[in-house]
């Protein structure tokens, strides 16, 4: 029987959620209690997937944990995983990022960080090493924190090419590198920086999350600090699809795991209001690459609502159909397990809910 396993970090924990076959949710935690989550990750290139945490503990401060036994039990390596060069002259304030790369690079994970670095692991997780040529990019000088800090926040990976990355930096932009690192550009073409005096520079954009589409792995979809964009060719290039969405302003954006041009997002009224758009607890959907949206609401609350969705808090499983999840800043969980059509609670009153992943496992 399968079971569908889903992990929620939060501001005091990680919460863990599973459901075997069509039966109820079971809900357990908090594992890392007090500790901040920024960061979790299921590795799905194994028979029993590893799991990866990024915990902030107030006392000892960010370190990443491992389980291979999907939550039992848990492994802090002896040295910290993720650590600066001294000659960086920077630490290690929150690791925002842990993805997983595909089973073309096996062992390898990479792992996004405040301040702004990428990492990478070939050991699945144990220790990391700093990719110095995104650190010492000529443009890094010029980036600036944004309201919640300076954090790569996004990885995405080529499954087909593992020299291929895109990471997004709040506020820097998109990068991406076709050589393993050795390289980067900044990708933000058509993307807007409306608090800037350029609003169309060549770096510098609020990118919030983005996602890669099911059907062209070339597709991406991007939510900016206002602007919902997609892009045709790997990011070299971004149009706007914000039209048909309440706001275009919002954090969060998944792409269906098995359908061509489909995704979500969870529209906020604007970045000095930050609540649901028309205060209304909506996911939006796409199955047109953004040509056209409509919102899922049967079973959320139809009430007024303010409970903020952040930029890792909406994920989709591998089912078919698909489970689609998301937290908020409420402490409330949902899930949908038909493609977003309807929603069911998970759980309430929770810590702020920081980031949510979810995958289907067989036994």
């Amino acid at each position: 029987m399968s079971e569908v396993i889903l992990l929620a970090g939060t501001r005091k924990g990680l919460f863990i959620g599973r459901r075997r076959g069509d039966g109820p949710w079971e809900l357990d935690g908090p594992h890392f209690n007090a500790q901040a989550v920024y960061a979790v990750a299921v590795d799905r290139r194994g028979p029993t997937p590893p799991l990866l945490v990024g915990a902030d503990s107030l006392h000892w401060g960010p370190s990443v944990f491992s389980s291979d036994d999907l939550g039992a039990s848990w492994h802090e390596p002896a040295a910290p995983a993720v650590k600066f060069p001294k000659d960086t002259g920077a630490s290690l304030e929150r690791v925002w990022q842990l993805h997983p790369a595909g089973p073309e690079a096996p062992g390898v994970v990479y792992a996004g960080t405040e301040p702004a670095a990428l990492f990478r692991s070939t050991d699945r997780g144990e220790s990391f090493e700093l990719v110095r040529a995104l650190w010492e990019h000529p443009s890094r000088g010029s980036w600036v924190p944004g309201g919640g800090g300076e954090g790569l926040h996004t990885v995405l990976t080529d499954p087909a090419d593992p020299a291929k990355v895109t990471v997004a930096v709040s506020t820097a932009g998109v990068f991406r590198t076709q050589d393993g690192g050795a390289h980067w550009s900044p990708s933000n073409d058509g993307v807007s920086a409306v608090f800037l005096p350029d609003p169309h520079p060549e770096f510098g954009q609020c990118v919030h999350k983005i996602a890669q589409d099911a059907g062209d792995r070339k597709r991406l979809y991007l939510q900016n600090h206002w602007g919902v964009y997609r892009s045709d060719d790997a990011g070299a290039r971004w149009t706007d699809i914000g039209a048909g969405l309440p706001s275009d302003f919002g954090f969060a954006v998944a792409a269906h795991p098995h359908r061509p041009d489909t995704a979500y997002v969870f529209p906020l009224n604007a970045d000095s209001d930050r609540v649901p758009a028309e205060r209304r607890c909506r996911v939006f959907r796409t199955r047109d690459a953004g040509a056209s949206w409509e919102p899922l609401s049967r079973g959320l609350p139809a009430g007024d609502h303010y409970g903020t969705v952040l930029r890792d808090a909406l994920c989709t499983d591998d089912a078919d159909p698909a489970g689609i999840y998301f937290g908020n800043r409420n402490g409330e969980l949902y899930a949908s397990h038909d493609d977003g059509d309807s929603w069911r609670p998970l759980a309430e009153h929770l810590p702020d809910v920081l980031c949510v992943r979810a995958a289907v496992i067989a036994h």
